[in-house]
């Protein structure tokens, strides 16, 4: 995507995407949401941060508090369903408990770990929240021309 595009979401997927951070704060939240090109569906998936520093502090020295980590396996599995059904992965989304709604290092490493996106045509989307209200969603696309990550006006789609 290259441009000042907005990522349009329906109510329900925004109210969704809220109540998801709102149910997991004080810990970052994550997920995706799938397209079928009319309607949109978010999957929350497992934030598995805390497993991974319990395992390897070492390795990975952050908590869930702030940061977050889907599990390949369940990621993989969640895209080839929608794929199967006709519908696409327009977004990933996660939470930025008591920080605002921006782009990390962090982030955009998740996102292109080779400084290209593993999902390009997928928006990133982040969600400050402070003390379970959510104050800002924010989205990212990917710019071939920047060859980084900039941010597009999100709005709700309005209702029929």
């Amino acid at each position: 995507m290259d441009g000042p595009k907005t990522l349009v979401l329906s109510e329900a997927t925004w109210n969704e995407i809220s109540r998801h951070a709102q149910d997991e704060f004080p810990d970052e939240c994550c997920g995706v949401v799938l397209s079928d090109g009319t309607t949109d569906r978010v999957q929350r998936l497992i934030n598995i941060q805390n497993q991974l520093h319990a395992l390897d502090p070492q390795t990975y020295p952050r908590t869930a508090a702030i940061a977050y980590a889907m599990d390949y396996k369940e990621l993989e599995s969640v895209i080839d369903n929608a794929n199967r059904s006709g519908a696409r992965l327009k977004a990933f989304y996660h939470s930025h408990p008591n920080h605002d709604a921006y782009f990390s290092p962090e982030d955009k490493a998740f996102a292109s770990p080779f400084d290209e996106p593993t999902f390009p045509g997928a928006a990133q989307i982040v969600v400050s929240i402070y003390d379970r209200t959510v104050k800002r969603i924010a989205a990212f696309v990917w710019s071939n021309e920047k060859k980084d990550f900039i941010e597009v006006p999100v709005a709700k789609a309005p209702q029929i």
